[in-house]
């Protein structure tokens, strides 16, 4: 009965619009209202517990880095590196998105912002090309996701914050299933090209143009370079590198790309700082939900229900992945690792996943949520550029969708594609 008023609460707040922080907050008072299972004290404890772990300072600068290359130049240099190495293959401005979105989630560790950063700078391109717009906006959106399994990922950040696992792993996890999932979506882009009619740019592949953006790019991308190298190296923690992110961002953006001024920078500041205190209202009852959830003997019933279901790895993964398909349309990513990270990842320890391997692929189901409506961030950030209905584009984003789901669907069979590079380096996870 507690659960059911708990969960009903929950779900009545959200459905009526309430945000999602206040609603889970306020569904925990009412269930303690109707059953003390526990103090509230003990609740406001957990809440700031929850928030003032250190590596969560990590979060804000990791995405304030990520804004300011993009303000400072950076979307431009990565795609006219990207074009100049694969634009004249069929479909290939949408290769090119691909890739651009693969660099730039190596800097900016968030989806909506790298669908913002390259979908301003690709779209009109694949547009003013022949390609539908709805199309374009569509792999943008998806590709766009990304963003969060190219290290580094605030979703990482996350992931290894609430269940102790180390983010330094995490993001070396990450390279290999970002690169599955973006020749995965390559190969649906250049069949629907074909398809579709859909040519190259025209302009013949030439090492000295290659060598040109590259060289133009190379501070840019030198920026995962020297977190990975640095936390790897022992110079510095995840969260310090964060903060050298945005020192690095700085001065590239200010000092050698010359985009990046006094007005960029505090415009980037004070737009990060309201958005991550939303996610901090939202992290902080979420944090508090997990105790919660172990009065109230939830994790242990999951389990058994699970495990009466079946005990073979690969089933238990389907059976998850299709949980959170239906749970990512309508409950945020943050939350989703928060909650469920700490009840889902004990059930595949049991059977034998490793937690690294587990968070990985937890990763790319969040990736689905962010382009599958109603919440949908990604897509509702390409409506708001294109000025098309977020149904439209969902539609024609489909097979890319379907993409993103067989890609996220052999990360979690194949542990090597996450876990190789980490034992190819001789790293103990």
């Amino acid at each position: 009965m507690t659960t059911a008023i708990l969960l009903f609460s929950i779900l009545v707040m959200l459905a009526i619009g309430i945000p999602i922080g206040i609603s889970l907050g306020a569904g925990i008072l009412i269930m303690l209202a109707f059953d003390p299972i526990t103090s509230f004290e003990f609740v406001l404890s957990k809440m700031y517990s929850g928030v003032a772990d250190f590596p969560l300072i990590a979060l804000p600068f990791f995405m304030l880095s990520g804004a300011l290359m993009e303000s400072g130049g950076l979307s431009r240099r990565l795609v006219s590196f990207a074009d100049s190495m694969v634009g004249n293959i069929t479909g290939g401005l949408g290769i090119v998105a691909v890739l651009s979105c693969i660099f730039f989630g190596a800097i900016s560790g968030s989806a909506p912002a790298t669908v913002a950063a390259m979908g301003t700078v690709l779209i009109p391109q694949m547009v003013n090309k022949g390609y539908d717009k709805a199309y374009a906006t569509g792999l943008m959106c998806v590709a766009g996701s990304l963003g969060v399994v190219i290290p580094p990922s605030f979703i990482y950040v996350l992931y290894g914050v609430t269940v102790d696992q180390s983010i330094g792993n995490l993001f070396l996890a990450g390279f290999g299933p970002g690169i599955v999932v973006g020749i995965i979506l390559i190969i649906f882009n250049y069949f629907i090209s074909r398809k579709r009619g859909y040519k190259g740019s025209g302009e013949k592949f030439t090492f000295k143009r290659a060598l040109t953006t590259f060289w133009d790019a190379k501070w840019a991308m030198m920026m995962p370079v020297i977190i990975l190298g640095g936390i790897y190296g022992g110079v510095f923690t995840p969260t310090e590198a964060a903060v050298v992110a945005v020192v690095y961002a700085i001065l590239v953006g200010k000092f050698i790309y010359k985009e990046l001024n006094v007005k960029n920078i505090w415009e980037q500041y004070k737009s990060n700082t309201a958005f991550f205190a939303a996610m901090m209202l939202t992290f902080a009852p979420a944090l508090a939900l997990g105790p919660v959830f172990s009065y109230l003997g939830i994790p242990d019933a999951i389990q058994t229900f699970v495990f009466g279901f079946s005990q073979n790895l690969y089933v238990i993964l389907t059976l998850i992945f299709l949980i959170l398909l239906p749970v990512g349309m309508f409950i945020s990513p943050p939350v989703i690792v928060i909650v469920l990270a700490p009840i889902l990842l004990p059930i595949v320890q049991k059977l034998g996943m490793h937690p690294i391997h587990f968070g990985i692929f937890l990763t790319l189901n969040i990736c689905i949520a962010f382009v599958t409506p109603p919440f949908a961030a990604n897509l509702f950030v390409g409506a708001q550029m294109t000025k098309l209905p977020v149904q439209k584009i969902a539609q024609v984003a489909m097979p890319f969708i379907i993409a993103l789901a067989i890609g996220t669907m052999i990360v979690g069979f194949v542990p090597d594609i996450s876990l190789g590079l980490l034992k190819i380096l001789g790293i103990r996870y």
